[in-house]
């Protein structure tokens, strides 16, 4: 039965609808995780059932894996596929300069792996997502298990020496448990209000021992598809090192059968 979507949902709805016209046949296409990027499974899960749309398709994560394949979406292994024409993923925030905050659904290791394979990386997400600086949702930082201890003390420590004051990392549970990612690692958040100086932030904190990578994706995506509650959007993009934006009015329906 079909049922109107709320705002936020609305948002991701047309943004990932919008970001199906950059996919045509015979792509190899990297698939993102989180609510958003599940709703561009789901429409080019569609597009292949009705249309005969041909990709291959790498997944970000297990959970899109199991999702794409449910809906008909064969996924390949990075290696197996090789490199790609474009991966299409959300975002926990975004700035002017389309640098991207990224890990909320903890799969920022193997999103940054795949996004760094593509000729070009999409991003999806509804307008709560755009900032003026990144850093109001927490950072994620992917730890391995070994010595995990000593690597939060670590972060805290090269944070104080960056001038951040909120400095103490948050070890990621769910369901009263310790995370673990698909790789197997933990996650610290980094509550930092503010994000200074993103580039040296992530040197730094990437060349702390046991920190397998961090959710700042820089100087990585070139476009971005923001979604409105009214079904319209907007995409940003950078052009001969200019940003150009356009809009485009109830690109998809304001109701979905949401339980497909």
């Amino acid at each position: 039965m079909s049922q109107p979507l709320s705002g936020a949902e609305q948002g991701k709805f047309s943004a990932a609808k919008a970001a199906t016209t950059f996919v045509k046949d015979g792509m190899k296409v990297g698939l993102g995780t989180g609510s958003t990027a599940a709703w561009l499974v789901r429409h080019l899960a569609e597009m292949v059932r009705n249309d005969g749309l041909r990709i291959q398709a790498a997944a970000t994560s297990l959970q899109t894996a199991t999702l794409a394949g449910e809906l008909g979406i064969k996924i390949q292994s990075l290696d197996e596929i090789g490199w790609l024409d474009v991966t299409i993923d959300g975002a926990d925030e975004f700035d002017g300069q389309l640098n991207l905050l990224k890990g909320g659904g903890g799969a920022l290791l193997r999103e940054k792996i795949v996004a760094f394979a593509s000729d070009q990386m999409i991003v999806i997400a509804d307008v709560t997502k755009d900032v003026a600086s990144l850093g109001k949702f927490p950072l994620p930082v992917e730890v391995l298990p070994f010595g995990m201890q000593s690597s939060g003390i670590l972060i805290e420590r090269a944070l104080l020496d960056l001038g951040y004051q909120t400095a103490k990392p948050v070890l990621r549970e769910r369901d009263g448990s310790v995370f673990v990612t698909d790789e197997g690692n933990h996650i610290f958040d980094l509550h930092l209000d503010t994000v200074i100086d993103p580039e040296m932030l992530s040197q730094t904190l990437n060349g702390i021992p046991g920190v397998v990578e961090n959710g700042l994706f820089l100087n990585l995506c070139d476009t971005v598809i923001i979604g409105f509650e009214d079904g319209s959007t907007e995409t940003r993009r950078f052009e001969d090192g200019a940003m150009a934006t356009s809009r485009a009015d109830n690109i998809a329906n304001l109701f979905s059968n949401v339980g497909d």
